[in-house]
Parts: C-alpha cells; structure tokens; sequence
C-alpha cells in the first residue's frame, strides 16, 4: 500500500520488517502527513523542545521558522513528518535528502526524532520511523539512517527494537 506524502494526508502502513512492540499499552494510532506551511507555526514550540532537550542555549523561533521552512513538501531539501493524535501535534521528524558513495546512492537522514514527553511510549516514535522508512523507500534510497546521544537511553531502546543495526563510526563535529 502507498501513500501520498504531497496530497497532505498520508497514513503509512505497518511494516512487517520492523520488529512488534512489546508490553506497551496500545493507544489511538496516531496519524503521520508532512507538515504543511500552515502548521509550521505549530511545530515551532515541538522544534525549540527538542532543542532544550539537547541543551542548545539561544533558541531563536525566528531562525528556527526560516530554516525549518525549507523542508515542507515538496521540497529538495528533505521533508518534515508530523505525528497528530486528538488533533494535537505529539512528535516529528526532520528528514534530509542525503548521499552515501559507498553504494553509490541517495539516502535520508532522519536528523530529528522528537515526541513529547507525555505522548512518549504511546507509539509515536515507531509510527514517526514507519513513515519516514515508507518515505525513503518511495525515493528510492538505499537507506534511512539516525544517530542518537550516548546518554539517550530511552531512544536507543526504541532504535533497537525496530531492527535496524547499530553502526560503530566515530562521529565528529567541526564547529565554523
């Protein structure tokens, strides 16, 4: 089954490849569809959030309003899924158009994973990777990739039980 992540309304299918949940009490599925120039203003507060959470120290809505503009869809640059439950934006994800010579072919980053706290364990972060594995297979790329924080226990359990394989490079970070 396809969706249409550029008609607005997408509610991805459940992907046999990604391993069940477990022991978690099953609420309203949340719906995923890519954010539109109209809820922007919306994600803005999830976007600062997940900034705190990582403690970046000058949060600035204005900056994060221009750059995260670039990826509502259609766009070259990547896209931005928002998980709705009860009409409520509960968690997103920020996905970046990438390349791997390794293969060599297109891949998305999923750079931003983030749920809020009270809507974490619901399933929100599962469907978010769902839709955003279901987004890069309809590209054609050869992969979806994310890092998390060492520290970031409560993901890596999450990251763990969808199957996919913990990688052993070393990141590095330039600062400019």
């Amino acid at each position: 089954m396809r969706w249409d992540y550029s008609a607005g309304h997408a509610y991805p299918p459940r992907d046999g490849n990604l391993a069940p949940r477990y022991g978690r009490q099953v609420h309203a599925e949340p719906w995923i569809e890519p954010i539109t120039a109209e809820q922007l203003e919306t994600l803005l507060p999830l976007i600062a959030a997940y900034q705190r959470f990582y403690e970046v120290e000058a949060i600035d809505a204005d900056r994060n309003r221009a750059f995260f503009a670039r990826f509502i869809a259609p766009s070259e640059d990547g896209m931005l899924l928002g998980a709705w439950r009860e009409d409520q934006l509960r968690g997103y994800a920020c996905l970046y158009w990438s390349f791997t010579s390794t293969v060599p072919a297109e891949t998305v980053l999923m750079n931003d994973l983030y749920v809020e706290e009270a809507a974490r364990g619901e399933g929100i972060g599962r469907a978010l990777i769902e839709a955003s594995a279901t987004v890069a297979r309809e590209r054609g790329a050869a992969r979806l990739e994310w890092a998390t924080a060492p520290d970031n226990a409560t993901a890596q359990r999450l990251y763990d039980s969808t199957g996919a394989q913990r990688r052993e490079w070393v990141e590095y970070e330039l600062e400019l």
